[in-house]
């Protein structure tokens, strides 16, 4: 029973984090375009995911911390982080059904390693949603685990960002013809909409007691 509630809160926090990650923003599209570059690629995937990584920690660690003695609170926050990712959910679900295809250029000159980072991480901290995705509702959602289980979702979490980032940067020659095709987005997105949906509905779930 142990192994498997630890493989679940594993899981959720793999899958909500490659769920919120997946969609293609200024981030992403930054990472690919180095990727394309191959200039200073372990840079820049080394900065979102150590990012992510802090963020989510400190989400976690804090709203578990907050949370810990207000149930009620706790509850109400797992709410509105399900109402968040259903709302997320549909738009991955519009998105599929508006199919579109990457366009990341791979020119322009040379920058210098403290350049590309500063870049990396004033697209990453400057945009709000960063702040919603990796605290607030990735926080949220730990904060509910089971006690002794918010690492294990925490490292399923940090995984899943790691391994995005790294694919997209190091993968990114392979993936650009991929994601050139408008049909494989019409996928990214259903899978995306499925995820978040699947998880909306658990975290709903829990915090309605039903």
């Amino acid at each position: 029973m142990e192994t498997s509630a630890s493989f679940a809160a594993f899981a959720t926090g793999l899958t909500l984090s490659l769920s919120l990650i997946m969609a293609i923003g200024a981030q992403n599209t930054f990472v690919l375009r180095q990727g394309l570059r191959r200039e200073h690629v372990a840079v820049v995937v080394l900065a979102c995911a150590l990012l992510d990584m802090v963020l989510m920690t400190l989400g976690v660690s804090g709203l578990a911390a907050v949370l810990g003695d207000a149930p009620g609170l706790r509850d109400a926050l797992g709410l509105l982080g399900a109402l968040t990712l259903a709302v997320y959910g549909l738009m991955a679900l519009k998105r599929a059904f508006a199919p579109h295809a990457l366009r990341a250029a791979a020119d322009g000159t040379a920058a210098s390693a403290t350049r590309v980072l500063a870049q990396v991480l004033s697209i990453s901290l400057l945009n709000p949603h960063v702040y919603l995705d990796t605290v607030v509702l990735v926080g949220a959602v730990g904060a509910k685990q089971a006690a002794g289980l918010q690492n294990v979702f925490l490292l399923g979490a940090c995984l899943g960002s790691a391994a995005w980032f790294a694919a997209l940067g190091y993968g990114a020659r392979l993936l650009t013809p991929l994601f050139a095709r408008p049909v494989a987005w019409r996928i990214l997105d259903g899978l995306v909409a499925i995820m978040m949906g699947a998880i909306a509905y658990g975290l709903a779930r829990e915090s309605l007691h039903f």
